[in-house]
């Protein structure tokens, strides 16, 4: 998975949990909840998300490294890459 997908899975998971948002201007180095309005429960609902539709697991301790759409990708991409290599294996 490329970073661009990484960043369009993450707008895409945003726009299931809180359809009534425009995620497409999205700054990537702003944190999310001052761009758009989630509250906890809609960042739970993203954390399941991941978690169901791509496996990743993100402990609780890692919720900070989600703030933005920057820190997504070099949180995710990692993970989300060594997911498709064991897929591929």
């Amino acid at each position: 998975m490329t970073e661009e997908e990484v960043i369009q899975a993450v707008k895409d998971i945003i726009q299931t949990v809180a359809p009534d948002e425009d995620v497409s201007g999205l700054d990537p180095d702003v944190r999310l909840r001052e761009q758009i309005d989630l509250d906890s429960m809609d960042f739970l609902d993203i954390v399941m998300e991941l978690r169901k539709l791509y496996g990743v697991q993100v402990p609780e301790e890692d919720y900070k490294e989600l703030a933005t759409l920057a820190s997504c990708v070099r949180y995710l991409h990692p993970k989300l890459s060594a997911k498709q290599l064991a897929l591929r294996v």
